[in-house]
């Protein structure tokens, strides 16, 4: 059995690595903190162009085809970058949620949107009190009473909520449920439900694995060109240390996320299970890597012209989003010592 990614898999990363260090610079993000919406659709175009917002849509809408598995590297790399494109609402999450519908016209109408860069989708979860992207949606897949309904973003009344990210854009949601905008019910609507707050934390743990990964690059960066005593600063033993001690916790934290991936894409049993521990994991390292961040660059690391921040603020974000970090190792809990969910990893099966 093969545990490393093909040669298109990573052909592909490096495709979308290669667009974002162009397309997607700190000097953009900035620029779009002062715009109205605070995203682009000339952007979103160019990204449907390099095949991202479909890569999940099946081939006969229009789409790639492809699976979590094939996603979960350019997630990575949208991390990396500090995207904050409705990426994870849209092809991570919504793509899914729209194939499984039963309302297949409708699916397919919206999925070959998505394919083609013209539709931008958002998703609500009760775990998740706020929709994001939800002013640039052009639809909106909601909860209701155990129902599942798909609105026009014309029909819903937003009202925008305070973000510590400049990036972030959250909103709360006022709609109308009727007839027309049910599309799913009872037992379906929580399985789709379910499905969508897994894939929604795996995006979040595949952004926060190309955060961490980030922060650290430029600590290192900023450790080996700042002097005191008359040498650099990453000659420290302390600042070598924790570098180090992150570059670890980074290293251990990205198989875990690529086995949550995998668990999704084949419906494994224990796909909550992986995908807490993949979020959990992930926003740790995040989190430890913006604190070491921080603590290496000193008081420049406060100020707005650096663009440390950037990237710290995308892990504070990522981290509440789709369930904090508490709730992801409390649903592990659960799993692990009461047995509410099937959890078997490593060799060890929770009790029944």
């Amino acid at each position: 059995m093969r545990f490393h990614f093909n040669e298109d898999q990573l052909l592909l990363r490096d495709t979308v690595r290669d667009f974002l260090k162009v397309e997607c610079t700190p000097e953009g993000i900035r620029a779009l903190w002062e715009t109205e919406t605070g995203r682009s659709r000339e952007f979103w175009s160019r990204l449907a162009a390099v095949g991202m917002p479909g890569l999940l849509v099946p081939q006969e809408c229009d789409g790639m085809g492809m699976d979590e598995i094939d996603l979960v590297l350019l997630l990575e790399e949208t991390g990396r970058a500090a995207l904050a494109e409705p990426v994870i609402s849209t092809a991570a999450v919504g793509v899914p949620l729209l194939c499984g519908l039963p309302a297949k016209p409708l699916a397919e109408r919206w999925l070959r949107g998505v394919a083609a860069g013209e539709a931008v989708l958002a998703v609500g979860h009760p775990v998740s009190p706020f929709v994001s992207d939800a002013h640039v949606a052009d639809l909106l897949l909601l909860p209701h009473a155990g129902e599942l309904h798909a609105v026009a973003r014309g029909d819903a009344e937003l009202t925008r909520q305070p973000a510590n990210d400049p990036s972030e854009r959250l909103f709360t949601v006022k709609w109308k449920p009727v007839a027309d905008t049910l599309v799913a019910r009872g037992e379906q609507a929580r399985g789709l439900l379910d499905a969508a707050l897994d894939r929604g934390a795996l995006g979040c743990a595949a952004q926060e694995l190309g955060v961490a990964e980030r922060v650290v690059e430029m600590t290192v960066e900023y450790a080996c060109q700042r002097k005191q005593f008359g040498q650099p600063i990453g000659s420290f033993q302390a600042i070598k240390h924790m570098l180090a001690d992150v570059q670890v916790r980074l290293e251990y934290a990205r198989p875990v996320v690529y086995r949550a991936a995998h668990s999704v894409a084949r419906s494994s049993p224990q796909r909550a299970v992986d995908v807490s521990m993949a979020k959990s994991a992930a926003g740790e390292t995040a989190q430890q890597a913006a604190r070491v961040a921080l603590q290496v660059h000193g008081a420049l690391g406060y100020t707005w012209e650096q663009d440390l921040h950037i990237w710290m603020r995308r892990a504070w974000s990522l981290d509440a989003a789709w369930g904090s970090g508490a709730w992801h190792r409390a649903r592990v809990a659960g799993a692990v010592l009461d047995g509410e969910l099937p959890a078997r990893t490593f060799g060890y099966s929770a009790p029944s």
